[in-house]
């Protein structure tokens, strides 16, 4: 089990960049938009300025149960021996173990 205070932050994250979301979009499209060099500079300070933590690239997805950061599986939100563990004892549908 992770630290609460990790899973804590995480979500921290998440209500950050749900909030700047948009800003950050159009502060982009701006960007992309500038004709001059010096406008893409004063638009790139306003970006800088925003939170650090609200940047979608400091986000990172953790397993639904245990919280454990590495070797997750997107489509089940569950870390790989977790997701094992629950397809061995036939929790979760359609999945099978592998044999060969």
């Amino acid at each position: 089990m992770a630290k609460k205070s990790l899973i804590q932050r995480e979500k921290k994250r998440q209500k950050l960049e749900k909030k700047y979301h948009f800003i950050r979009r159009s502060l982009k499209n701006e960007i992309s938009k500038a004709a001059s060099l010096s406008e893409k500079w004063e638009i790139q300070k306003k970006l800088e300025s925003l939170p650090r933590n609200s940047a979608p690239t400091r986000l990172h997805r953790r397993c639904f149960s245990t919280g454990r950061p590495r070797a997750n599986y997107r489509d089940f939100g569950l870390s790989g021996h977790i997701l094992r563990e629950m397809v061995h004892e036939c929790l979760l549908p359609g999945a099978t173990r592998s044999s060969w």
